[in-house]
């Protein structure tokens, strides 16, 4: 057989295989956004993150603006939860392990007992993980505030209940927020699983920034 017609059957079947590839390999999709959304014009207006002011376990004030150009998962606990805290905290050390060397990723972790986890408590809260404190904040604040952006920016349930064990009810979800303080993600932060998808969905959503 002429090499050439030989290379070129070759070329052929090469560009075939390169087509067939690209047909079954899907683009991942984008993260979903949570939320209520508004159309203006043109524009479509997401749900994010209400306006902040809270106290990190360094005593410095943490709002929307720490977190600007940033990824950051958030929860809601109390230092003196007996119940489903320490299962969320050791899965959440797992992302703060997994992300302690990545720039773009933080954790918030917003107490709902401020009355008790006072600036000094969680100071020495974190201290015990053995966490950095850049990387990690630890928030306290006024109670109303902190039960408000839980339930109206981060839809997750967070209050007083006399007639639990503890004397106060909380979601464990974990919740992944992008750069626009918007909802991309809610995982169960007691579950192995729901948190490893968490890990790969922060990846997915890291992609999502290169890509613009």
């Amino acid at each position: 057989m002429n090499k050439t017609k030989s290379f070129s059957r070759y070329a052929v079947v090469c560009s075939l295989l390169v087509i067939l590839f690209s047909a079954c390999t899907k683009p991942e999709k984008t993260l979903p956004i949570f939320g209520e959304r508004n159309i203006e014009g043109s524009d479509t207006i997401y749900h994010t993150i209400a306006p902040y002011s809270f106290v990190d376990q360094d005593s410095s004030v943490i709002t929307n603006a720490t977190f600007k150009d940033k990824i950051y998962v958030a929860d809601f606990f109390f230092t003196s939860c007996r119940t489903i805290c320490p299962i969320m905290k050791t899965q959440m050390l797992r992302v703060y392990e997994a992300k302690l060397s990545d720039p773009e990723v933080l954790l918030l972790s917003h107490s709902i007992d401020p009355e008790y986890d006072t600036v000094g408590l969680l100071h020495d809260f974190a201290g015990r993980l053995g966490v950095k404190s850049e990387k990690w904040h630890f928030v306290t604040g006024n109670k109303e505030d902190i039960y408000k952006i839980a339930q109206t920016s981060y839809f997750a349930t967070a209050m007083e209940d006399k007639s639990e064990p503890d004397g106060f009810i909380h979601s464990g979800a974990f919740l992944l927020i992008d750069k626009n303080q918007r909802i991309r993600g809610k995982y169960d932060g007691t579950k192995d699983d729901d948190v490893n998808r968490l890990l790969n969905d922060i990846e997915r959503l890291k992609k999502e920034y290169e890509a613009k």
